[in-house]
């Protein structure tokens, strides 16, 4: 094998808590992960030379080592003594810096495809391992599904599968700094809402979609839509449009939404759109480990 095409898939978060601030500066969190049918395309090629090089189609985005798909190909690719290098080309979809984990899956589907290309014979949970290493997501973007997080993202725990159904995703043509929104959360910590993560894990095994969408929430919201009222625009288009539920996913800009019906979903991608809100709009359904 000479190479290998790959789909690195989104994900969203259906429940986002933040239980702590640890001695080193990093947060203690809960939160269920969700992974999602939207995906960037990653193309890896061996090469002679020994080079670990990158293409994109976002002339925006580094391909040097500040990328971390070029991270993940050198950890294996040093650790494993490999006198070949790759190429990895990389066709961008999912929304950057939106809260979705955008970077973390490429990085997971690159640790997944150097492994195959080179028969290097690592479990999922060996690439897991490795994959925290690079950043707190990645491991999960490994795992994929619905999964509980706990730690600072890095302790996962399987859950059942969460209900199908068409999710909306949308993100505005804005950008959030992760760091100002945990900032301004550490500002007013004791005062915020904690969303209810095992009650929505409850709602999760019963495949009560209604029950779920009642329950959502993102303790980022409360301090991420005073910075950005038009996440709170979308998210009320969304529910005045057919949402059964609309949240930020991560620390934004990105909303979704969940919908009963595809119909529904359809006319509310078309009404979202003639707002002028959002400058990424996709329409897509929830994955799970048994698609």
């Amino acid at each position: 094998m000479d190479s290998i095409s790959l789909k690195a898939l989104a994900k969203i978060n259906i429940g986002l808590d933040v239980t702590g601030i640890r001695d080193d500066g990093y947060h203690e969190v809960r939160m269920i992960m969700q992974t999602v049918n939207l995906f960037d395309k990653l193309t890896i090629k061996k090469t002679a030379d020994g080079s670990i090089t990158m293409s994109t189609n976002l002339k925006f985005l580094p391909v040097d080592s500040d990328n971390l798909c070029i991270k993940a190909a050198e950890l294996l690719i040093k650790e494993f003594g490999i006198k070949e290098g790759v190429h990895i080309d990389l066709e961008k979809h999912i929304p950057v810096a939106a809260g979705m984990a955008g970077g973390s899956t490429d990085a997971a589907a690159v640790l997944f495809g150097v492994n195959k290309l080179f028969n290097l014979k690592l479990s999922k949970k060996d690439m897991m391992e490795r994959g925290v290493k690079i950043g707190a997501d990645v491991p999960y973007c490994i795992m994929r599904g619905t999964a509980l997080a706990e730690g600072i993202g890095e302790i996962l725990s399987p859950l059942p599968p969460m209900i199908k159904c068409p999710v909306l995703i949308a993100k505005p043509g804005i950008s959030v700094s992760t760091k100002q929104v945990y900032q301004s959360l550490d500002a007013c910590f004791d005062t915020v809402k904690h969303p209810d993560i095992d009650g929505l894990i409850s709602d999760i095994k019963a495949g009560d979609l209604k029950s779920l969408c009642n329950n959502m929430g993102n303790v980022l919201e409360e301090v991420t839509i005073p910075l950005h009222p038009i996440i709170a625009d979308i998210k009320a288009n969304m529910m005045e449009n057919g949402a059964v539920g609309a949240m930020m996913s991560g620390s934004g800009p990105t909303v979704f939404g969940f919908f009963d019906d595809n119909k529904k979903a359809k006319s509310a991608k078309e009404a979202l759109t003639k707002t002028g809100m959002v400058k990424q709009l996709y329409l897509t359904t929830i994955f799970n480990n048994k698609n």
